[in-house]
């Protein structure tokens, strides 16, 4: 073999592992999610969730309620998020590949990961306290459903025009094209790649907060909203016009917010 083939074969290698990493972390993220409080009396994940929401209402929020719910946010994110950073780690463990057969110094492709993965879960504290707030305010049901036909309105809105944000274009940009990322911010060693997927991170909730944002109008805990979510911000990422389609969406979002406000 040569050693050509011999890289070739190893580049191979590496991507069926990586996306079975992948897959592997999405799946059980998914699976906490379906199966969460499956214990309480043989609920449905979806009849437990809600049980814990309307519980949570009920009593003001303790330590513990608090680190579940971010948990629970975490985990979600982690569902929802990783199968569009596929291609993303994909390029980044070939590049590593490929410098560690030249002798080059490499970073780990779980550094990079895990800088991706802090950024979300920051992001799942924010999340978490604009829950917590919410529900103080008497603004959210036991499934976690905006209550509010102003406030439903005003985020599918926001969340319409900011499909067409020059910022939420370019954050896009750089979820969209990996090898632009990588000519653009490129760093070495783990520090670096650390630093990389903290970046990539970054514009990935540049991309799609707002999107995140509209889980409050179709429910937390409603698992059928949040995997459409999930489709769409893939699918957005993924397909040669999702761009155009994410700029048809924002006229949709809008055009649906306008109409729940004036029915309000």
């Amino acid at each position: 073999m040569t050693e050509t083939s011999a890289l070739e074969a190893l580049l191979k290698r590496d991507r069926v592992v990586v996306l079975a990493g992948l897959a592997g972390v999405a799946g059980l993220a998914w699976t906490y999610l379906l199966f969460t409080g499956a214990e309480m009396g043989g609920m449905t994940g979806a009849d437990a969730m809600a049980a814990l929401g309307a519980a949570l209402q009920i009593r003001p929020w303790t330590g513990l309620d608090f680190l579940l719910m971010f948990l629970m946010w975490a985990v979600m994110m982690v569902a929802m998020m990783v199968p569009g950073a596929a291609p993303m780690i994909l390029l980044f463990a070939a590049i590593r590949r490929k410098q560690q057969e030249r002798g080059h110094p490499f970073a780990p492709v779980s550094a990079f990961g895990a800088g991706y993965v802090a950024v979300w879960s920051v992001f799942s504290l924010a999340a978490t306290l604009l829950q917590w707030g919410l529900e103080q305010a008497a603004l959210l049901s036991p499934m976690m459903v905006g209550t509010s036909p102003i406030l439903g309105g005003a985020l599918l809105v926001v969340a319409g025009l900011y499909q067409w944000s020059p910022f939420k274009q370019a954050c896009l940009r750089y979820c969209r094209s990996p090898v632009h990322f990588i000519v653009h911010r490129r760093r070495e060693g783990p520090g670096g790649a650390f630093v990389m997927g903290l970046e990539h991170g970054a514009f990935c909730v540049g991309c799609c907060w707002f999107l995140m944002g509209l889980l409050f109008v179709g429910g937390v805990m409603n698992l059928l909203w949040v995997a459409a979510i999930a489709v769409f911000v893939l699918l957005e990422k993924l397909l040669p016009f999702g761009a155009l389609g994410g700029r048809l969406s924002g006229v949709l979002l809008a055009l649906a917010g306008l109409f729940v406000l004036f029915q309000a």
